[in-house]
């Protein structure tokens, strides 16, 4: 969804892209555009995607809720690895670093902070931990003569979204999508537009960046109850949450966690205590920093967003 977007971005302003996934993208028949397929964790392909290029847009990562732990890392960290020695020994000259903001998280509520350092040790979850482990090696390998910059964008939102827009729905279509808490607890979101513009704006301005991390989103806190009712409005699903007291629902999460772990289930757990914590304490962030540091401000409010999920459904 985000990489689609960057492409276009990037093709309309005359520059020539490479594109690595594991699937065809549909992007491969577009003039400008080379793709190769593959897996980052093989070196091999790596080094072909990014043999040639001036900068690198790094966006891949597992990001299941349940998994092995040697599957996340794999590909989160040790993928970030290929990917960063690959783009050095190609002579790339500026990197981006996809992160998240739940590398920072370690539960508590955040209120108007910045970018706080990664911390693998205060994390939640499998996802969480090794993209801090990831942005780690990222900042600490930025050099003046390939400058590596971590964007953290915030709830990524956008029509074809399956990460948080499709799991939301599915889960409220089923009765499976409780309130954590009270509800009211403040959330940033950002509409997909503005993060790929972001990166955008991150990749061009690299070079004074370099070592540094920031968080991106619209800068527009919702309550999360209003953020999951105007996702299920503009799809037209009817949603009629109960709620279920935050710390019942963050041990009760980590206790599923471990069983779908140890009886190595597939299917999406009906509860993680990382994304009840998410949806139960207040993260928003203070975009002051970030829109001064890339020059960059969101042209999509969340409610054109709202508009625009709709009459994708629509």
């Amino acid at each position: 969804m985000i990489g689609k977007l960057i492409v276009e971005r990037l093709l309309a302003r005359g520059d020539e892209v490479t594109t690595l996934q594991r699937s065809p993208s549909g992007l491969a028949n577009r003039e400008g555009v080379i793709e190769v397929l593959g897996s980052i964790t093989n070196i091999t392909t790596v080094e072909e995607a990014v043999a040639g290029q001036d900068g690198v847009i790094h966006l891949a990562a597992k990001v299941d809720i349940v998994g092995a732990l040697d599957e996340f890392v794999a590909i989160n960290v040790e993928g970030t690895t290929n990917l960063i020695s690959a783009a050095r020994a190609s002579g790339v000259s500026r990197f981006v670093h996809t992160s998240t903001p739940s590398v920072a998280h370690g539960g508590a509520s955040i209120v108007g902070s910045g970018a706080d350092p990664a911390d693998p040790d205060s994390t939640s979850g499998h996802y969480a931990t090794t993209k801090a482990m990831a942005e780690k090696v990222a900042l600490a390998a930025s050099t003046p003569e390939m400058p590596i910059v971590a964007i953290r964008p915030h709830l990524v939102i956008g029509p074809g979204d399956t990460q948080l827009v499709e799991r939301i729905l599915d889960r409220a279509r089923s009765g499976r999508l409780p309130i954590v808490g009270s509800g009211l607890a403040l959330i940033d979101a950002t509409w997909v537009d503005n993060a790929a513009d972001a990166l955008i704006a991150a990749l061009d301005r690299a070079p004074e960046l370099g070592g540094r991390a920031l968080v991106v989103s619209n800068g527009e806190p919702r309550t999360v109850h209003e953020l999951i009712a105007r996702i299920t409005e503009a799809a037209g699903v009817e949603w009629n949450p109960r709620k279920v007291p935050t710390k019942f629902a963050i041990a009760g999460g980590r206790l599923v966690e471990k069983i779908w772990e140890i009886t190595n289930r597939e299917d999406e757990p009906p509860m993680t205590g990382f994304a009840a914590e998410q949806f139960s304490t207040a993260h928003w962030f203070d975009q002051r920093e970030t829109r001064e540091a890339l020059d960059w401000t969101p042209t999509v409010s969340l409610e054109e967003g709202w508009q625009r999920l709709a009459e994708h459904y629509q």
